[in-house]
């Protein structure tokens, strides 16, 4: 478990600004359209038993993308955007809607190591001695 870099009152204003920033940016964007869809239903509960009908020919469920390349590159657009605008008021009043109710955010603990592992790196440490020969990135 990683130690949080933090004291309880910033773990808790960080707590509502990220549930604020993930409510505000990403919630209400592209990705609602393909969530309001119909729900896929497997009986046999791992998704084996649903296959998707092309006109090329059947392909099994979890082989199927869900998302396109563009749809995926259109959805980040958008979702960067409503991030930099997010960030370019940092005096906003914090608001949270549904989000208030959400879980509390925790820290990813691989992204954080790779985030510790890039500082040691800045700061001087030897990146084989980190990444123990492993191309850097690869953490």
């Amino acid at each position: 478990m990683t130690e949080a870099p933090w004291t309880e009152t910033e773990r808790r204003a960080l707590t509502r600004a990220t549930l604020a920033l993930v409510e505000t940016c990403v919630r209400n964007t592209k990705i609602e359209d393909w969530h309001a869809g119909r729900e896929v239903v497997s009986p046999a509960g791992d998704f084996s038993d649903v296959k998707i009908v092309t006109p090329t020919g059947e392909i099994p469920y979890l082989e199927a993308s869900r998302i396109s390349d563009p749809e995926m590159k259109a959805w980040m657009i958008e979702v960067t955007n409503r991030v930099f605008t997010f960030l370019s008021f940092p005096d906003q009043p914090i608001q949270l809607g549904g989000a208030a109710g959400w879980n509390t955010p925790k820290l990813d603990e691989k992204m954080a190591q790779g985030i510790r592992n890039r500082i040691a790196i800045r700061d001087g440490a030897d990146p084989a001695a980190i990444y123990g020969g492993r191309p850097l990135g690869q953490d």
